[in-house]
């Protein structure tokens, strides 16, 4: 009788198990989704971002309780896209960025929602060149500062792959600034190739960048320059 009612136990589980797989199985999958860019609202061009460790955009939705924010990565050129939401209304916020602080917002999400974020960036990389001539490769800018703050450094980065930066290079040539710049001043930043891993017969991405002073900023960019060596 005890060995019955046991299984009993295990078969009324069972079904409570295979019930509850039910309805979550009936649930509709996301058709939902969020995309859009980041633009620098002084000039109107795309706001450059790091595809890894840069800025992400975080997504709370309402009616849960507790709730696991979700995060959305933006991709190099400043856009970013994710197709598969629910459609509902969301807390929306950019967070870690390399602009001034994004007050979040919310957002009625159904179907394809567009949201462009209007942002100042920390610091804009201006008439930007990069040029090789035989083993030298030579970066020049310029810095327009947004911030009070002070331009911590600035570098150039080189990669075979176009999503180059900061956290992802092969090589890199850095200089240490520290102090507010003069947005007249030209910088210049030189990588002899001849010293660096970097193989003849390749095309690499080299990117300029600059970093301000300020909690958990990312570097502000210049667009990656493909370079044949």
């Amino acid at each position: 009788m005890k060995i019955f009612s046991v299984l009993l136990l295990f078969a009324g589980l069972a079904l409570f198990t295979s019930c509850e797989l039910n309805q979550l199985d009936n649930y509709d999958p996301p058709t939902a989704g969020l995309y859009g860019r980041f633009i620098d609202e002084a000039t109107g061009e795309p706001v450059e971002q790091d595809i890894i460790r840069g800025t992400v955009i975080e997504l709370i939705e309402h009616g849960y309780d507790p709730v696991t924010p979700q995060y959305l990565i933006v991709k190099n050129d400043g856009s970013y896209a994710n197709t598969r939401l629910f459609a509902n209304t969301y807390t929306v916020q950019p967070v870690r960025g390399n602009f001034k602080v994004v007050e979040a917002q919310e957002v009625k999400i159904e179907g394809q929602t567009e949201l462009n974020f209007l942002v100042t960036p920390y610091i804009r990389v201006k008439e930007a060149t990069i040029t090789r001539e035989g083993d030298l490769v030579t970066a020049t800018f310029k810095l327009e500062q947004t911030s009070v703050s002070n331009v911590l450094k600035v570098g150039l980065y080189a990669h075979p792959d176009p999503h180059v930066g900061e956290p992802m290079h092969l090589e890199k040539e850095e200089q240490n600034v520290s102090t507010a710049v003069d947005p007249n001043q030209v910088f210049t930043l030189e990588m002899d190739l001849s010293t660096t891993p970097l193989e003849s017969g390749t095309t690499y991405f080299f990117r300029i960048g600059a970093l301000i002073d300020v909690p958990e900023a990312k570097y502000n960019y210049a667009p990656a320059v493909a370079v044949d060596y």
